[in-house]
C-alpha cells in the first residue's frame, strides 16, 4: 500500500468516525421530539427509520407516522427541525416521510412499549 493510499484510508476513517458521532448526536436529539398524542419520543415510538448525513452536513431523516392522516405531522416536523438546530456539523436537513414499511406497535423500542404499558 502506498503512502497516499494509507493517508486516504486514515482520512476516510476520521470522516467516518466524525459522521458516526454526529449521527449519534442526531438520534440523541430526536429522543427529545415527542408525539404529542402518545407522549413518547419518536425514536422509541419507532417512527425514525434512518438518519443519513452527507459530508457537507446536510441530514436526511427517513421516518413515518403512526397513521397517514396523523394530525400531528406538522408539530412533529417542527420538533425535528428544532432538535437538529443546535447540533454542530449539521448544515441543513429534510424529512423524507415514507409509508412503507407501515408503522406498527412492534416497531417500538422496549422503552417505548414500557411507557405505553404495551407488553
Amino acid at each position: 500500500m502506498s503512502q497516499a493510499e494509507s493517508a486516504a484510508e486514515d482520512k476516510d476513517a476520521t470522516v467516518s468516525a466524525e459522521t458516526e458521532k454526529v449521527i449519534g448526536e442526531i438520534y440523541e436529539a430526536l429522543h427529545n421530539v415527542y408525539d404529542p398524542e402518545l407522549g413518547i419520543n419518536i425514536v422509541d415510538l419507532g417512527l425514525v427509520y434512518n438518519v443519513d448525513l452527507r459530508e457537507d452536513g446536510f441530514v436526511t431523516i427517513t421516518m413515518t407516522l403512526t397513521t397517514p392522516g396523523c394530525p400531528m405531522h406538522e408539530s412533529i416536523g417542527e420538533g425535528v427541525g428544532a432538535a437538529l438546530q443546535p447540533i454542530g456539523g449539521v448544515t441543513g436537513g429534510t424529512i423524507q416521510l415514507v409509508w412503507e414499511p407501515r408503522w406498527e406497535p412492534a416497531m417500538m423500542t422496549e422503552a417505548g412499549r414500557a411507557e405505553l404499558g404495551y407488553w
